[in-house]
């Protein structure tokens, strides 16, 4: 793999997720890892102990958010949806919905599930509304499954990177999507930031 030459220009990306055990977090690391080929990445993960009387701590990590240049939502799917601890979050979150302090950033997400159609597909469609909420723009995958020829996306969802897990194991592809969506959320940030710096140039 080339040697990275980070400039001060390039993408910052938050991973913001919860994870109950492993698989999560996992999928988490391999979007760090993927963002990290074309900026900083760092992860953020939401701990049970962050959370008091219900409600998340945002406040603590406000700079870090608020400097991001993209934000990658994660949680496992349960009952149709986040778990309760990322929804901690995303409520806690208003405070910046108010002022639209995150707008024009860029928003990506992943979960997993124990079935192959564990609606997963009901917890990133509940990502993107918070991202609009907050109006923040939205990147999903640019794969069809079943054509790329590394196996890319198997589970067939664009709007984000989904895994399935019915043992805790993760599947190679669906560590290999993830790892790509941190990729392109990355390159795209860098080119929203070429394009507002170039813009900014010109006036």
């Amino acid at each position: 793999m080339a040697i990275i030459h980070y400039t001060n220009d390039m993408s910052h990306i938050q991973i913001v997720y919860y994870s109950s055990g492993d698989s999560t977090h996992r999928l988490a690391e391999a979007i760090q890892k993927g963002a990290a080929e074309y900026g900083h990445a760092r992860l953020l993960r939401i701990l049970p102990q962050h959370i008091q009387h219900g409600r998340y701590p945002i406040q603590a990590f406000a700079d870090e958010l608020q400097d991001a240049s993209a934000i990658i939502f994660g949680s496992p799917t349960f009952m149709g949806g986040p778990a309760a601890q990322f929804k901690a979050f995303a409520d806690a979150s208003s405070a910046n919905w108010c002022r639209q302090a995150w707008a024009d950033k860029i928003a990506a997400g992943f979960t997993i599930g124990g079935n192959l159609n564990g609606d997963q597909q009901c917890t990133l469609a509940y990502f993107s509304t918070l991202a609009a909420q907050h109006g923040i723009l939205w990147c999903g995958l640019e794969i069809a499954a079943g054509y790329s020829p590394e196996g890319l996306n198997r589970l067939g969802c664009q709007l984000g990177a989904t895994a399935h897990s019915p043992d805790g194991k993760l599947h190679s592809s669906d560590l290999a999507t993830a790892r790509h969506l941190g990729r392109r959320v990355a390159r795209l940030a860098n080119r929203m930031s070429a394009a507002a710096l170039k813009k900014e140039q010109q006036t």
